[in-house]
């Protein structure tokens, strides 16, 4: 019996694909074998020794010390691209809502007093202040082409938008569905200097924090619009604001709310939402169940975000499976005390992600404890258990 301790109020559709047989689902559970969660932040929460893997439902992992759990050979999973078309959609909600002035007209509309004849009369004066542009025709620029870029790139060019897109880790996956309509940027800086538009979507690090600066903002267009569903840091705020203020920038639309956004007259701040619908939570939910299970039942590793994917079909066989760090030797190590117990690998599958590595092991009896202290006992070695 597997059990999982849940944060956060996890679909039920996600629950269901663990079987009430096998597993013990609950929000207070003691020597869990996986976390399951959505956004609660697991940052300076101590690491129960049972936790075999971490999932995530959602994109983002930035509620988990990943690094920690790395640490101890845990793999965290997430949810690519399950919540996709959800935030797809709010992204061209937003290109809608920046470029026909909606929220302003809007929130002029509701504080309208009088009878009909002054409401008409208000509106005929007044509406030309909320005069804006349409999207077809428009270029739009979509920096990060991942499973979010390519729906809201190909939605776009629906729309009759031409398309500049960027990203220097495109994959094969995402090219293949990726409109052929999408013309490619050389470089973050030749995108911005194109576009009338620009959406973002690309991961919060190192390298993409404030990634859209006073720098990046001064080549865009006079005019244009900034929409931001990725993450908050990815964006200066402050640059941001002054550019709004000399109108360099016409909206800026984000789903992260800040202080020096929430009143600005040409801000559209969104809740954090981009996510939020049931389709997408179940989605999320669906999709990290059954990577949790896959590996606690059988070792696989797909779509984590620590550890490379090893995916091995089962034999008859007892499966081992060993994280470790990538360094020289591990694997004859490894099968050195496998075969000074007298274990004959039927199958092997090794595959490293940066500092880090993973290896599934198909052998034909049962492995003595000894030799599993052993293998653990390995320099490098991060964790190992018998499947």
């Amino acid at each position: 019996m597997f059990k999982v301790l849940t944060y956060d109020n996890i679909s039920i559709a996600g629950l269901e694909r663990l079987p009430r047989d096998r597993y013990e689902v609950a929000s207070e559970i003691q020597h869990p074998d996986a976390i399951l969660l959505r956004s609660h932040n697991l940052h300076g929460v101590p690491i129960p020794e049972s936790v075999k893997a971490v999932g995530r439902a959602g994109a983002g992992v930035n509620n988990i010390p990943v690094a920690e759990y790395s640490k101890r050979g845990v793999p965290v999973f997430n949810a690519p691209g399950a919540n996709a078309n959800a935030v797809k959609e709010l992204v061209i909600a937003g290109m809608l809502l920046a470029a026909r002035n909606i929220c302003a007209a809007w929130d002029f509309a509701r504080q309208l007093e009088g009878d009909d004849e002054v409401i008409h009369h208000q509106v005929e004066k007044h509406k030309k202040q909320f005069a804006g542009f349409e999207l077809a025709g428009k270029t739009l620029g979509v920096l990060g082409l991942g499973a979010i870029g390519v729906k809201v790139a190909n939605a776009a060019v629906a729309l009759g938008m031409h398309v500049i897109g960027y990203d220097p880790l495109l994959t094969v996956e995402s090219a293949w569905q990726l409109s052929s309509s999408v013309a490619r940027a050389a470089s973050i800086d030749d995108l911005i200097a194109k576009v009338d538009l620009l959406t973002l979507h690309v991961p919060l690090n190192d390298q993409t924090r404030h990634l859209v600066n006073a720098a990046r903002i001064g080549i865009m267009k006079k005019g244009a619009v900034l929409l931001n569903f990725s993450r908050a840091g990815i964006v200066d705020d402050a640059s941001v604001c002054n550019a709004l203020n000399t109108g360099h920038l016409t909206a800026y639309v984000t789903d992260f709310p800040s202080r020096v956004m929430l009143k600005h007259p040409r801000a559209i701040v969104l809740p954090h939402i981009g996510a939020s619908t049931a389709e997408a939570e179940e989605n999320c939910a669906v999709f990290v169940a059954d990577r949790i299970r896959d590996f606690l039942e059988n070792g696989n590793i797909r779509h984590s975000v620590n550890f490379p994917d090893v995916v091995m079909p089962r034999t008859e066989g007892i499966r081992l499976g060993i994280a470790n760090e990538n360094v020289p030797n591990m694997v004859g190590q490894i099968s050195s005390a496998l075969a000074d117990a007298n274990l004959n690998i039927l199958d092997l599958l090794n595959k490293s992600r940066g500092e880090l590595a993973y290896t599934l092991i198909d052998l034909n009896s049962e492995v003595p404890p000894e030799t599993l202290e052993r293998i653990r006992a390995i320099k490098g070695v991060l964790s190992a258990r018998v499947i």
